[in-house]
Protein backbone atom coordinates (compact mmCIF):
# COMPACT_ATOMS: atom_id res chain seq x y z
CA UNK A 1 0.00 0.00 0.00
CA UNK A 2 1.32 3.32 -0.65
CA UNK A 3 -0.45 4.87 2.03
CA UNK A 4 1.80 3.38 4.85
CA UNK A 5 4.96 4.71 2.76
CA UNK A 6 4.80 8.35 3.98
CA UNK A 7 5.20 9.55 7.71
CA UNK A 8 3.38 12.74 6.54
CA UNK A 9 1.12 14.18 3.82
CA UNK A 10 0.76 17.70 2.26
CA UNK A 11 -2.65 17.60 0.24
CA UNK A 12 -3.57 20.57 -2.80
CA UNK A 13 -7.43 21.75 -2.62
CA UNK A 14 -8.86 22.66 -5.34
CA UNK A 15 -9.18 19.56 -7.84
CA UNK A 16 -7.79 17.22 -5.63
CA UNK A 17 -9.68 16.75 -3.01
CA UNK A 18 -12.63 19.03 -4.21
CA UNK A 19 -14.58 20.44 -6.26
CA UNK A 20 -16.66 23.44 -6.97
CA UNK A 21 -19.55 22.13 -9.15
CA UNK A 22 -19.43 23.40 -12.34
CA UNK A 23 -22.55 25.60 -12.84
CA UNK A 24 -20.93 27.81 -10.05
CA UNK A 25 -17.55 27.85 -11.94
CA UNK A 26 -19.55 29.33 -14.97
CA UNK A 27 -21.37 31.52 -13.12
CA UNK A 28 -18.52 33.24 -11.72
CA UNK A 29 -16.89 33.53 -15.86
CA UNK A 30 -19.73 34.95 -17.28
CA UNK A 31 -19.97 37.83 -14.43
CA UNK A 32 -15.78 37.82 -15.11
CA UNK A 33 -17.05 38.18 -18.68
CA UNK A 34 -19.26 41.03 -18.15
CA UNK A 35 -16.80 43.07 -16.39
CA UNK A 36 -13.67 43.10 -18.39
CA UNK A 37 -15.96 43.06 -21.80
CA UNK A 38 -14.95 39.92 -22.91
CA UNK A 39 -16.30 36.58 -22.43
CA UNK A 40 -14.88 32.90 -21.59
CA UNK A 41 -15.62 30.00 -23.19
CA UNK A 42 -15.67 26.83 -21.23
CA UNK A 43 -12.23 25.58 -22.36
CA UNK A 44 -10.83 29.31 -21.31
CA UNK A 45 -12.85 29.16 -17.40
CA UNK A 46 -11.58 24.87 -17.54
CA UNK A 47 -8.31 26.22 -18.27
CA UNK A 48 -7.97 29.15 -15.70
CA UNK A 49 -9.51 27.10 -12.86
CA UNK A 50 -7.44 24.12 -12.96
CA UNK A 51 -4.32 26.06 -14.52
CA UNK A 52 -4.68 23.69 -17.18
CA UNK A 53 -2.27 26.37 -19.03
CA UNK A 54 0.45 26.29 -16.58
CA UNK A 55 1.24 29.42 -14.92
CA UNK A 56 -2.59 31.39 -14.88
CA UNK A 57 -1.36 34.55 -14.90
CA UNK A 58 1.10 33.90 -17.67
CA UNK A 59 -2.49 32.47 -19.47
CA UNK A 60 -4.00 35.49 -18.24
CA UNK A 61 -1.16 37.66 -20.35
CA UNK A 62 -0.97 35.62 -23.48
CA UNK A 63 -4.81 36.40 -23.22
CA UNK A 64 -4.14 40.17 -22.89
CA UNK A 65 -5.48 39.94 -19.39
CA UNK A 66 -4.02 42.03 -16.60
CA UNK A 67 -3.25 39.52 -13.76
CA UNK A 68 -3.62 42.31 -11.22
CA UNK A 69 -7.12 43.33 -12.19
CA UNK A 70 -8.36 39.91 -13.24
CA UNK A 71 -7.84 38.74 -9.82
CA UNK A 72 -9.32 41.35 -8.42
CA UNK A 73 -12.44 41.21 -9.89
CA UNK A 74 -12.09 37.28 -9.74
CA UNK A 75 -11.73 37.89 -5.80
CA UNK A 76 -14.36 40.29 -5.64
CA UNK A 77 -17.24 38.34 -7.67
CA UNK A 78 -16.58 34.84 -5.34
CA UNK A 79 -19.04 34.52 -2.31
CA UNK A 80 -17.61 32.62 0.29
CA UNK A 81 -20.54 31.08 1.46
CA UNK A 82 -22.06 30.81 -2.34
CA UNK A 83 -18.36 28.68 -3.01
CA UNK A 84 -18.78 26.99 0.08
CA UNK A 85 -22.42 25.83 -0.69
CA UNK A 86 -21.24 24.67 -4.51
CA UNK A 87 -17.70 22.59 -3.13
CA UNK A 88 -18.00 18.65 -2.93
CA UNK A 89 -15.47 16.23 -1.78
CA UNK A 90 -14.50 13.78 -4.19
CA UNK A 91 -15.18 10.42 -2.70
CA UNK A 92 -12.00 8.47 -3.59
CA UNK A 93 -10.61 11.44 -1.18
CA UNK A 94 -12.57 10.96 1.27
CA UNK A 95 -11.75 7.10 0.97
CA UNK A 96 -8.13 8.23 1.02
CA UNK A 97 -8.46 10.48 3.69
CA UNK A 98 -10.10 7.62 6.02
CA UNK A 99 -7.33 5.89 5.30
CA UNK A 100 -4.41 7.87 5.84
CA UNK A 101 -3.15 7.74 9.47
CA UNK A 102 0.24 10.17 9.18
CA UNK A 103 -0.38 13.72 10.14
CA UNK A 104 -1.81 15.50 6.91
CA UNK A 105 -1.89 19.49 5.60
CA UNK A 106 -2.86 21.54 3.11
CA UNK A 107 -1.34 24.10 0.80
CA UNK A 108 -3.67 25.55 -1.79
CA UNK A 109 -3.88 28.53 -4.11
CA UNK A 110 -7.35 28.99 -2.82
CA UNK A 111 -7.16 32.07 -0.57
CA UNK A 112 -8.30 32.52 3.10
CA UNK A 113 -11.50 33.69 3.14
CA UNK A 114 -12.76 31.20 0.38
CA UNK A 115 -10.60 28.32 1.60
CA UNK A 116 -12.17 27.84 5.17
CA UNK A 117 -15.79 27.74 4.43
CA UNK A 118 -15.32 25.30 2.00
CA UNK A 119 -13.67 23.15 5.03
CA UNK A 120 -16.21 24.05 7.28
CA UNK A 121 -19.13 23.01 4.41
CA UNK A 122 -17.49 20.08 4.34
CA UNK A 123 -16.51 19.42 7.74
CA UNK A 124 -12.96 18.96 6.83
CA UNK A 125 -11.33 21.66 9.06
CA UNK A 126 -10.64 19.36 11.96
CA UNK A 127 -8.63 16.75 9.29
CA UNK A 128 -5.45 18.98 8.68
CA UNK A 129 -2.90 19.55 10.81
CA UNK A 130 -2.05 22.46 9.14
CA UNK A 131 -3.82 24.79 6.26
CA UNK A 132 -1.00 27.06 4.73
CA UNK A 133 -3.21 28.95 1.76
CA UNK A 134 -0.45 30.50 -0.89
CA UNK A 135 0.02 34.64 -0.97
CA UNK A 136 2.54 36.91 -2.73
CA UNK A 137 4.60 37.02 0.20
CA UNK A 138 4.74 33.64 1.12
CA UNK A 139 5.03 32.61 -2.48
CA UNK A 140 3.13 29.89 -4.98
CA UNK A 141 3.35 26.69 -5.75
CA UNK A 142 5.79 25.39 -6.97
CA UNK A 143 8.10 27.73 -4.97
CA UNK A 144 8.75 25.18 -2.11
CA UNK A 145 8.31 27.91 0.46
CA UNK A 146 4.75 27.31 1.21
CA UNK A 147 4.97 23.62 1.44
CA UNK A 148 8.50 24.13 3.92
CA UNK A 149 5.80 26.50 6.20
CA UNK A 150 3.07 23.56 6.35
CA UNK A 151 5.99 21.34 7.34
CA UNK A 152 7.14 23.88 9.63
CA UNK A 153 3.93 23.91 11.60
CA UNK A 154 2.90 20.68 11.47
CA UNK A 155 6.49 19.39 13.19
CA UNK A 156 7.15 16.72 11.26
CA UNK A 157 9.98 14.79 9.64
CA UNK A 158 10.85 11.68 7.52
CA UNK A 159 9.73 10.67 4.23
CA UNK A 160 6.52 13.06 2.74
CA UNK A 161 4.76 13.45 -0.03
CA UNK A 162 2.44 15.73 -1.92
CA UNK A 163 -0.87 15.09 -3.75
CA UNK A 164 -1.51 17.23 -6.55
CA UNK A 165 -3.11 17.92 -9.27
CA UNK A 166 -1.24 20.43 -11.78
CA UNK A 167 2.51 21.03 -12.44
CA UNK A 168 2.82 23.36 -9.88
CA UNK A 169 2.20 20.60 -7.28
CA UNK A 170 4.08 18.10 -8.52
CA UNK A 171 7.01 20.95 -8.75
CA UNK A 172 6.91 22.29 -5.49
CA UNK A 173 7.13 18.67 -4.19
CA UNK A 174 10.13 18.26 -5.62
CA UNK A 175 11.28 21.48 -4.98
CA UNK A 176 10.86 20.60 -1.18
CA UNK A 177 12.30 17.66 -1.43
CA UNK A 178 9.04 15.42 -0.98
CA UNK A 179 7.56 12.38 -3.04
CA UNK A 180 4.36 13.83 -5.55
CA UNK A 181 1.67 12.31 -6.46
CA UNK A 182 -0.52 13.47 -9.52
CA UNK A 183 -4.36 13.00 -9.91
CA UNK A 184 -5.39 13.09 -13.13
CA UNK A 185 -9.25 14.03 -12.97
CA UNK A 186 -9.69 15.81 -16.05
CA UNK A 187 -7.65 13.88 -18.58
CA UNK A 188 -4.35 14.57 -20.62
CA UNK A 189 -6.38 15.01 -23.61
CA UNK A 190 -8.38 18.09 -21.81
CA UNK A 191 -4.82 19.23 -19.89
CA UNK A 192 -2.92 19.06 -22.83
CA UNK A 193 0.11 17.24 -21.78
CA UNK A 194 1.10 14.69 -19.40
CA UNK A 195 2.06 15.55 -15.68
CA UNK A 196 5.05 13.31 -14.11
CA UNK A 197 4.95 12.18 -10.39
CA UNK A 198 6.33 9.43 -9.13
CA UNK A 199 3.06 8.31 -9.12
CA UNK A 200 0.61 9.23 -11.35
CA UNK A 201 -3.24 7.81 -10.53
CA UNK A 202 -6.63 8.91 -11.88
CA UNK A 203 -8.43 7.87 -8.51
CA UNK A 204 -6.89 8.77 -5.05
CA UNK A 205 -8.21 5.69 -3.80
CA UNK A 206 -6.28 3.64 -6.23
CA UNK A 207 -3.46 4.45 -3.61
CA UNK A 208 -4.95 2.14 -1.13
CA UNK A 209 -4.40 -0.89 -3.62
CA UNK A 210 -2.00 -3.92 -2.77
CA UNK A 211 1.43 -3.07 -4.08
CA UNK A 212 1.29 -6.36 -6.44
CA UNK A 213 -0.87 -4.23 -8.42
CA UNK A 214 0.97 -1.59 -8.57
CA UNK A 215 1.82 -1.38 -12.52
CA UNK A 216 -1.69 -1.35 -13.07
CA UNK A 217 -2.58 2.22 -11.53
CA UNK A 218 1.29 4.17 -11.64
CA UNK A 219 0.22 5.55 -14.93
CA UNK A 220 -2.93 6.80 -16.57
Amino acid sequence: MVVGEYDFWVFDLDGTLVDAEWEYTRTVFDEMGSRLGRSFTDREARTLWYGLGGQRNDTLRSWGIDPTRFWKEFHDIEDPQVRAEASVLHEDARRLLRAVTAPCGIVTHCQQFLCDPVLEQLDLQDRFSTVVCCTDELGWKPDPTPVAHAIEQMNVSGSGVLVGDSPGDIGAAWNAGLDAIHIERLGTELRGRCVRGDHRVDRLDRLLVDETTASDWNQV
